[in-house]
């Protein structure tokens, strides 16, 4: 059964009875649990001898005309997946909880966090890595979990955690999709059947580059623009941006060379707002990865 931590105390209570030599794994969400954060949880399951999952809705990293009142809360629903994934522990905590009144200490990653969504979304960053760093200090977990599909959140938790010494390994779950290719999303709900229709295109998008790629072009200007083209086949689907980063520092790249590159997007479809990313990864290096699998 899953232990239930509504508040900081009771999470620390628990967390210091833990025995010693026991390793604990860590999935950080908002809730509306999906089959994608079921996936973190069996890693983690198979990371830890203990997992703890956090449900907490954080309102530092919706700007003012997002989605914070209408974020779903189906806290019943979730609950059942959790005891179902044999979760052992949910942090459940308040907002007051978490941030006392007063609260002014914040934290910015400098580089990372600066194109893409964090272009599109204004502090949307430093209230994710304010959070994430929190619930750090308050789990102390020695593993901890992400989905590759908030693909630039990974790369923010990544450079905090190194630059910030904190003494933590972060893992990255793979993308989960639908049938048809849309990634997994608890906004998929706010969709409409019109726009839901429309939404597997911007995976195509990220395919047909990746092809692109294979068959021989390397230079990001054209990819990207070969990923709006596609969009644009799509008169409901209004795009943020299409973009071929540096995998790592996300920074602007003129060809994808030996590192390869991170395809990502960001698009709207009526009032909701869809992201999706894809690895490039050079043919070299699959080839090695073949190889170490065999």
């Amino acid at each position: 059964m899953t232990l239930i931590l509504k508040d900081k105390a009771a999470l620390r209570a628990w967390r210091a009875a833990l025995p010693a030599g026991q390793k604990l794994a860590f999935v950080a969400t908002m809730g509306a649990l999906h089959a994608g954060h079921v996936s973190l949880m069996e890693q983690a399951r198979q990371a830890a001898d203990l997992v703890i999952v956090s449900i907490f809705v954080n309102p530092l990293q919706f700007g003012p005309n997002e989605d914070l009142s209408r974020y779903p809360r189906p806290l019943e629903a979730d609950l059942a997946r959790l005891e179902a994934a044999g979760v052992d522990a949910l942090f459940l905590p308040s907002v007051a909880d978490m941030y006392p009144e007063g609260a002014s200490t914040f934290v910015d990653e400098s580089m990372v966090s600066l194109p893409l969504c964090g272009a599109e979304r204004p502090g949307h960053f430093r209230g994710v890595a304010t959070v994430v760093l929190k619930l750090f200090n308050l789990v102390q977990p020695h593993v901890a979990l992400f989905g590759q599909k908030d693909a630039q959140q990974c790369a923010v938790i990544e450079r905090m955690v190194r630059d910030l010494d904190v003494p933590v390994e972060i893992r990255r779950g793979a993308i989960v999709r639908e049938a048809d290719g849309l990634a997994l999303s608890s906004r998929n709900i706010y969709l409409s059947p019109a726009d839901r229709a429309e939404a597997p295109l911007i995976y195509q998008s990220l395919r047909a580059v990746e092809a692109a790629y294979r068959a021989g072009e390397h230079d990001a200007e054209k990819l990207a623009a070969l990923g709006l083209a596609e969009l644009a086949k799509s008169e409901r689907i209004v795009p943020q941006y299409w973009e071929v980063r540096d995998p790592e520092s996300l920074g602007v790249i003129a060809k994808v060379g030996s590192r390869g590159a991170l395809l990502a997007v960001a698009a709207q479809l009526g009032t909701t707002r869809l992201i999706d990313n894809l690895l490039l990864v050079p043919a070299i290096a699959a080839s090695a990865d073949r190889l170490a699998d065999c």
